[in-house]
């Protein structure tokens, strides 16, 4: 029985693909491209992403990140040689440190800001908009009652004006 279930379980491990060949892939870091480097690195002239930067020496940082990846660096191995060399300046991205950690959290605090403003007066305008609707102008003053002259007078103007469109 029990080497039964031992053969199960090393088959299922085997179909599952977590035999001993798949251990190796597993451990391997994923392999840095320069595309998918050009877009995470400034050209330190143009002070653009290299992906859209198109000067002379945006060439030569794109060769010397492709020499980089032929040495086998990963990704984060890349950009901490070119941040060492250029400074941090040379990352699209600022660092998740420090004064920089504003850069993130200040679109996130105006973002959460705004929606409990939104949740504060939202309530109020619900409030006031039938209050407006029943005093007859936007600005919410009632209007005057009409005295019997000028409503007989708004009446001959509306017959007036009913028989014009016909």
């Amino acid at each position: 029985m029990r080497r039964a279930l031992l053969t199960i379980l090393a088959a299922l491990l085997l179909a599952g693909g977590l035999g001993p060949a798949a251990v190796p892939a597993f451990a391997a870091p994923p392999r840095a491209t320069l595309d998918d480097l050009e877009d995470e690195v400034m050209c330190d002239t143009c002070n653009v992403p290299l992906n859209i930067a198109d000067s002379p020496r945006a060439d030569q940082e794109r060769e010397e990140i492709r020499d980089l990846i032929a040495q086998g660096l990963t990704k984060d191995e890349i950009k901490a040689r070119l941040r060492d060399r250029y400074g941090p300046q040379i990352l699209a991205l600022p660092p998740s440190d420090g004064f920089s950690l504003a850069a993130y959290l200040v679109p996130v605090a105006v973002a959460v800001a705004l929606v409990a403003l939104l949740l504060a007066l939202l309530p109020r305008w619900r409030r006031r908009a039938p209050g407006a609707a029943a005093g007859g102008v936007a600005g919410g003053a009632p209007l005057p009652d009409l005295s019997p002259a000028d409503a007989a007078r708004l009446d001959e103007d509306l017959a007036r004006w009913d028989r014009g469109r016909r």
